[in-house]
C-alpha cells in the first residue's frame, strides 16, 4: 500500500479483494465463517473494512491460500495462536520481499552479460 492509502479509515470490499487478488465473494464468505471478521456496514449494505480487518483478512488469506489449511483449521489456528500467525506472515513477506529483490538483482545482472 502506498503512504497516501494508509490515511485511510475504511476499505471497500473490492479494495481489500483487489490488494489480495481474491474475489469478493470470497471476502463474504470469509466473513460468514471466521467470526472475528466483522466488518462495519454502511447503511446501504456495503461493507467497510478498517485496517484491523484489513489484517485479519491477510491472515486468514496466508493461512487458507497460502498455507493451505481448511476454513476450520485455519479458524482454530487464528483462535488458539493468533501471534505466532502473525509472526509467520510477517516472516513470510520479508522473504518474498527479499525474493522479489533477488529476482530483480539478477534479472539486471543477466542484462549486462548479454550486452
Amino acid at each position: 500500500m502506498s503512504d497516501s492509502s494508509n490515511l485511510k479509515l475504511y476499505y471497500s470490499t473490492r479494495e481489500v479483494a483487489q490488494q489480495l487478488q481474491v474475489h469478493e465473494h470470497t471476502l463474504r464468505f470469509w466473513e460468514k465463517e471466521f467470526p472475528m471478521l466483522k466488518p462495519e456496514k454502511s447503511s446501504g449494505g456495503s461493507r467497510k473494512y478498517t485496517k484491523q480487518d484489513v489484517e485479519l483478512v491477510r491472515l486468514i488469506h496466508h493461512l487458507v491460500k497460502e498455507q493451505g489449511l481448511t476454513i476450520k483449521a485455519a479458524r482454530e489456528r487464528l483462535k488458539t495462536c493468533k501471534k505466532q500467525v502473525v509472526d509467520h506472515q510477517v516472516i513470510v513477506d520479508k522473504l518474498k520481499g527479499i525474493r522479489a529483490e533477488l529476482m530483480e538483482i539478477k534479472l539486471k545482472l543477466d542484462e549486462l552479460h548479454s550486452h
